[in-house]
């Protein structure tokens, strides 16, 4: 079905439709993360010339699925954009590629004066070429004072194993400085401690966590904040990843019957 299809359009009238019931019973999830998958699948089922121009479209594409979680009034989405293994294992002019195209993303459209998302960054900046760094620590400031109360976290050069190491050394240095000793600390530790110190401090850990591509692994994507996050596994690659695709994991978010471990 073509999205430009009238059945297409009624069909996602219907989906929206639902799921404002469902928001005024407060079933609707507060926080989604996005691992948007299968970008250089899709470049080839595509045949284009180059796997790396579906970083193109995938990155383009945030834009209209944050525009989607607006529409349901989704004030916090996290989105993997690149992971530590993706700057290792892929090759340079491909990372070079995707490093220039999220600078060039993130400053036209996500920092830009029509800014309706806080950007909040989630990884380790050292490990991106410093005009990456530049432009992501530029487009933190220049939304840091967005009134709209949407939250966009980009995790780039972000690992979450790394993230609970860099967290719990965090812990133990500022605890140390404090005076007490590791005894101490290993007496009196909670979740709570080490959450405080996360990359995404401060803000609501994922009620979902969808994922594109058909691929059913979180990947190493918010390991400790989604302990207890309902996941849904999309079969479209990510450039292809429609709003109907997008309201329908909302719906099964809000069909479910949340057990948080139980």
């Amino acid at each position: 079905m073509r999205m430009t299809d009238p059945l297409y359009a009624l069909y996602a009238r219907r989906l929206r439709r639902q799921l404002r019931d469902r928001q005024r019973g407060g079933r609707l999830p507060e926080h989604i993360g996005l691992i948007m998958d299968g970008n250089r699948r899709w470049a080839k089922q595509m045949g284009m010339a180059s796997p790396s121009l579906g970083h193109k479209y995938g990155a383009e594409h945030v834009e209209e699925v944050l525009s989607w979680c607006e529409a349901l009034e989704i004030r916090h989405v996290t989105v993997f954009v690149c992971s530590t293994e993706n700057l290792r294992r892929r090759g340079d002019a491909e990372v070079a590629f995707l490093m220039r195209l999220i600078e060039q993303v993130v400053a036209d459209k996500l920092a830009g004066p029509d800014a309706r998302w806080r950007v909040h960054i989630a990884g380790t900046l050292d490990v991106l070429p410093d005009s990456t760094a530049h432009v992501l620590k530029h487009a933190v400031d220049a939304t840091r004072d967005c009134a709209t109360g949407a939250h966009v976290t980009l995790a780039i050069g972000y690992g979450g194993r790394q993230e609970v190491i860099d967290a719990m050394r965090e812990l133990m240095t500022e605890r140390a400085e404090a005076g007490e000793s590791l005894t101490d600390l290993a007496a009196s530790l909670t979740a709570e401690d080490l959450s405080g110190h996360l990359y995404t401090a401060g803000r609501p850990d994922p009620d979902l966590v969808i994922r594109t591509s058909g691929e059913q692994r979180l990947s190493n994507f918010l390991l400790w904040q989604s302990a207890y996050a309902e996941l849904y596994f999309c079969e479209a690659y990510w450039p292809a990843f429609r709003e109907v695709d997008f309201l329908r994991a909302v719906r099964s978010f809000a069909a479910r019957q949340r057990r948080y471990g139980g």
